[in-house]
């Protein structure tokens, strides 16, 4: 069937009313002075607590009933206090450890004192997140008000994040909330002068935005001074304003100290009509004044930073555990789903939910920063860990109870083995597979005998039995689906190919690209495209493309504008040529600095446009950061960046910037268009430097591959030059790049696809002799490999009463532009047709029974525009 799928307005308008019981306490109105300054300052009672931060999560734990006791408290204390409440996990704590004071906690809720905001499970950082991470901390932290209070929040707020990604609107309107409140960036920090504001996505879709001013936490004491900080910033001309208070970041909240205080100076009229509020009271006040008042505001189309750009670099163990788990899970909601519409009875529901708010709690903005003390990352790595094989086990499950229906005919000289592809797109990439009982190699066929391109390779056992063997070969897998391969004995049989690879390693090429090493440097200088004849890297010679720095800024990176210092090259040790087989060449590239190591193995295969960097780095360096950089020869560059569903471009000026998974730079090279993109799935802090910066002479691309600053180190404090101090990444990591060069537009090169596949590549089993009523090949899902790219097919969060698990299928824009798509479902034999706006996102309810309608749904998996059920 076919479903139209093009109602999706652009949200402007409210979603939603205070709730009820949300109303402003005015203290005092008959007793105020004359001379009162005529603006109203709504009060808002707050306890921000860090899960983690220089304390690990069980202090955390017990500190949230703490606070919230203490808050309870204050209600029995002052009938006219309000407390609001942010970070759905705080409240998922006390309900498990303290059942009767959540019961306290719903009664306050219902009687509107206790006001439940944000909407998240955390307050993530804003930046890094995969995008479909982000649809998830609306999931289960708006399901949960849901369940718990039967309201949700309409209210976004993130008060301690460093940034804020221009994305974050349409998510938010996709978790029905319509406003939201941040800190960062200050006023001193970025070029956002407004304290109240429209902020818009590219989809068009808009919150009503506030930056609070000063901080979102004071001290327990009196509130004057953070009263007349805020008033230091915040836009008088307003005449509405809030103002945070409340002891924070390991908890606390208002004090006796602090609510005293607020009667006290809205007794004496000393800062204006001081009411305790809450910020869906404020918002709903701002939206009241019409069309005019909004449409006067500034609108803004951008992301929010700088605060500190360190962090989108500092322990890059969170970075990579983080997007291992992510990847893995949203792999094992797709074969969960498939399971489900093969005939499966139970979707893992409880199992993905466990998963998923594991991944979600360490997206903490003092955690996947690299931020906290150092144990805490022992306990984030056990908790990452937990995911993933959740994840893998769930894979793996599938994995072979459909590999198990396949019917694969008795053939006792061949190994069958089964290519999984996760992508609901085709995926055409080179497997490596271990194998036993081949002494002398094997050679690979496809399904239907076809030999295909192969090359033995070194096998990760090294014991020295030759039994034991490792081959590479090139698997055609269909859109999220699978192919059926066979190992036979005996080497591979000689196949023409393109590639070749010089004897010192200099130069490799194959039909597409030429790729030249400067024997030197072992430095990339060539990327010539055959076809076009163009190469972006033209005229880079003798630009080094490694560059250590000593780096004295604190974990965070504050005050921090760039990184794009010149430094120390690193030294060349050798160049090895490692494979020079028909399907791939691979060269190996081995430096040197002080006592660190980093090795380079530049991989391009036979039919390749691209080149793959498969890096390892042993640091042991402190206080020092490593840059790889990519010089361009490019006239008139511009900087295009990955963002959570989207993409910003962004000046080429050398500023610290993050990205999601790759950062490209287009201009032209003697007057024809070109371009680089360069793909990097764990590493977040990029600069775009322009000619004569950087210690280059040209344009270039630089990731930060590493620093090494003291745990929890916060500017301004100095460190002791004979204290004792434990410094981030020491020892070995492991990444992998991509080089693809273009013709001048980065979306023909579909970087986004290629990060998915760099993130998650596919998977390989052996297989058994058995009949079965699957075909050697299939495909569940294909969204084209177009614009329009499907990021999660999984169930439902609703349980159905009767029947089987409806399935939830998502899709973005990818290139920022509108743009029509066409979604094959044939796993529930559905297609799903419409039209995208720019980088917008749109997710679907797919029934299992034909007989019912494919629904539109948002980010909460509720019909647009309905009530929840």
């Amino acid at each position: 069937m076919s479903t139209p799928a093009d109602r999706a307005p652009i949200e402007r308008a409210p979603i939603a009313n205070a709730p009820s019981g949300d109303q402003p306490r005015d203290l005092a109105p008959a007793n105020r002075p004359v001379a009162t300054p005529d603006r109203a300052l709504h009060m808002i009672g707050n306890a921000h607590l860090d899960p983690v931060w220089l304390w690990p999560w069980q202090e955390g734990y017990q500190e949230a009933r703490a606070t919230f006791a203490s808050a309870l408290d204050r209600m029995d204390e002052y009938p006219d206090f309000i407390f609001t409440c942010d970070q759905i996990v705080l409240l998922s704590w006390v309900e498990e450890q303290d059942p009767e004071m959540f019961a306290r906690i719903g009664e306050r809720v219902a009687e509107g004192r206790w006001v439940n905001v944000g909407g998240w499970w955390v307050e993530p950082d804003c930046n890094m997140p995969m995008g479909e991470s982000f649809a998830r901390q609306g999931l289960y932290g708006q399901r949960y008000l849901h369940s718990r209070f039967g309201k949700i929040s309409t209210v976004g707020m993130n008060v301690d994040p460093f940034g804020h990604s221009a994305s974050i609107p349409q998510i938010l309107r996709g978790h029905r909330m319509d406003s939201y409140c941040f800190l960062r960036p200050g006023p001193h920090e970025g070029d956002l002068d407004e304290t109240l504001f429209q902020w818009e996505s590219a989809d068009g879709s808009r919150v009503l935005a506030y930056r609070i001013p000063f901080e979102y936490g004071s001290p327990p004491g009196d509130v004057s001074g953070q009263t007349e900080k805020s008033l230091g910033q915040l836009d008088r001309s307003l005449g509405s304003m809030m103002v945070f208070y409340g002891v924070g970041n390991h908890g606390g909240g208002p004090t006796k100290a602090n609510i005293d205080s607020i009667h006290r100076y809205d007794r004496m009229g000393t800062f204006g009509r001081m009411t305790m509020s809450s910020p869906r009271v404020y918002f709903d006040e701002m939206l009241s004044r019409g069309e005019g008042f909004l449409d006067g505001l500034t609108v803004r189309r951008d992301d929010l930073q700088h605060h500190a750009p360190g962090c989108y670099s500092a322990h890059s163990g969170i970075k990579a555990w983080q997007r291992r788990a992510q990847h893995a899970v949203l792999s094992a909601e797709r074969w969960a789903a498939v399971e489900v519409a093969l005939g499966a009875e139970d979707y893992p529901r409880d199992d993905l939910e466990r998963a998923w708010k594991q991944i979600l709690f360490n997206q903490f903005h003092d955690i996947l920063p690299g931020s906290a003390i150092e144990p805490s990352y022992d306990d984030a790595r056990d908790q990452l860990g937990e995911a993933v094989a959740i994840a893998k086990r769930i894979i793996t499950r599938a994995h072979n109870r459909i590999a198990r229906r396949i019917d694969i005919p008795m053939d006792a000289a061949t190994q069958p083995v089964v290519v999984f592809n996760p992508h609901p797109w085709s995926v055409s990439t080179d497997v490596d597979f271990q194998f036993g009982a081949q002494p002398h190699g094997v050679r690979v066929v496809d399904d239907e005998g076809v030999e295909v391109f192969s090359q033995a390779t070194q096998s990760t056992a090294t014991t020295g039995d030759r039994s034991r063997g490792a081959v590479t070969f090139r698997a055609e897998v269909p859109a999220f689906g699978y192919s059926l391969y066979r190992l036979l004995p005996g080497p591979a049989l000689p196949q023409p190919s393109s590639l070749s690879v010089s004897g010192d390693g200099a130069v490799i090429e194959n039909a597409h690209l030429r790729v030249e090493l400067d024997p030197r440097t072992g430095d990339v200088i060539s990327l010539r495209d055959k076809e076009s004849g163009i190469d972006p890297l033209q005229g880079t010679q003798g630009q080094p493309r490694t560059a250590v720095c000593d780096d004295p800024t604190d974990t965070w990176g504050h005050r921090v504008v760039s990184y794009a210092w010149p430094g120390a090259a690193m030294t060349l040790d050798r160049i090895v040529v490692r494979e020079t087989g028909p399907l791939r060449s691979r060269v190996r590239v081995e430096r040197s600095w002080g006592a660190s190591t980093l090795v380079e193995e530049y991989l391009l295969g036979h039919d390749s446009p691209e080149l793959r960097v498969d890096v390892t780095i042993d640091w042991r360096e402190k206080a020092h950061l490593l840059k790889l950089r990519f010089p361009v020869g490019l006239d008139d560059p511009s900087a295009t960046y990955e963002i959570p569903y989207g993409t910003i471009e962004r000046p080429v000026d050398g500023a610290e910037e993050p990205a999601q998974s790759w950062v490209d730079l287009t201009g032209t090279v003697d007057g024809t268009p070109a371009g680089l993109t360069v793909v990097a799935t764990t590493k977040h802090g990029w600069d775009v430097s322009p000619a004569g910066s950087a210690g280059l002479e040209t344009a270039s691309i630089g990731v930060t591959a590493v620093r090494s600053p003291v745990y929890s180190w916060h500017d301004p404090r100095l460190l002791d030059p004979e204290g004792i101090y434990s410094f981030q990444d020491q020892g070995i990591q492991r990444f992998s790049l991509e080089l693809v060069p273009h013709a001048g537009d980065w979306r023909t090169a579909q970087p986004t696809r290629r990060a998915a596949v760099l993130g998650a590549p596919v998977r390989a089993q052996q297989e058994s002799f058995h009949g079965g009523d699957l075909p050697t090949r299939i495909s569940f899902a294909d969204d084209g490999s177009d614009a329009v790219m499907i990021t999660a097919i999984k169930g439902s969060e609703d349980v159905p009463d009767a029947g089987a698990t409806d399935i939830i299928v998502r899709a973005v824009e990818t290139t920022g532009r509108a743009a029509s798509a066409r979604l094959e479902l044939p796993f529930v034999d559905r297609t799903i047709e419409g039209e995208f706006r720019p980088h917008q996102v749109r997710t679907f309810r797919v029934p299992l029974d034909p007989a019912q309608d494919v629904v539109e749904v948002d980010l909460l998996e509720w019909p647009l525009g309905e009530p929840p059920a």
